[in-house]
């Protein structure tokens, strides 16, 4: 039953992925996000990590997906077509792609998928528990963990900011108010 769950949570986030990146209206985008962090949590809960699932879907899919879900209605623009880029990005997105298939058939092929039909290694006491992840997450990978959040934050803010400019809602510094009434 774990190998079938593993297949289906494994496709789920690749498909999830995949829906992020080719939908074209942007709540649907962050919809199939949703699918991919829920697809992670099924994956984290097969390798024995029911905190980091629990912590994937409460903070990731819960609080993150609400706020990119405001960001998105606030921004808008669904009905507008995209720009689809063309030019230099459009040439080389099939060779990365042939490149990325590359090292997947590498890794796949190297591997030989030995380690499907065993229980995997052996976890250390403590893995996935809440005092391992925060001694890890101050201690070996804090500056990761701080550029995540800032992007996040950067990315929130620069949302707000550009469908500002889009609507015409950008403050004029020059005016200020008077008062009519009084004379």
């Amino acid at each position: 039953m774990v190998p079938i769950l593993f297949f289906i949570a494994a496709f789920g986030a690749i498909g999830g992925a995949v829906g992020v990146v080719m939908l074209k209206n942007p709540f649907f985008s962050v919809l199939a996000l949703v699918g991919h962090l829920f697809s992670l949590a099924v994956l984290f809960l097969l390798l024995y990590a029911e905190f980091l699932a629990a912590a994937q879907l409460i903070v990731y899919a819960g609080a993150v997906m609400v706020l990119y879900v405001f960001v998105v209605s606030y921004v808008g623009g669904a009905d507008e077509p995209l720009d689809d880029g063309g030019g230099a990005p459009r040439a080389l997105a099939p060779i990365f792609g042939g490149a990325l298939l590359a090292v997947l058939a590498v890794a796949i092929g190297a591997s030989g998928l030995k380690a499907l039909d065993s229980e995997g290694a052996e976890l250390p006491a403590g893995f996935g528990e809440p005092a391992q992840i925060g001694d890890l997450l101050l201690t070996r990978f804090l500056l990761p963990f701080e550029i995540a959040s800032f992007l996040l934050t950067v990315a929130a803010v620069g949302a707000v900011i550009l469908a500002r400019r889009r609507r015409g809602l950008e403050p004029i510094a020059d005016e200020t108010p008077t008062d009519e009434g009084s004379s």
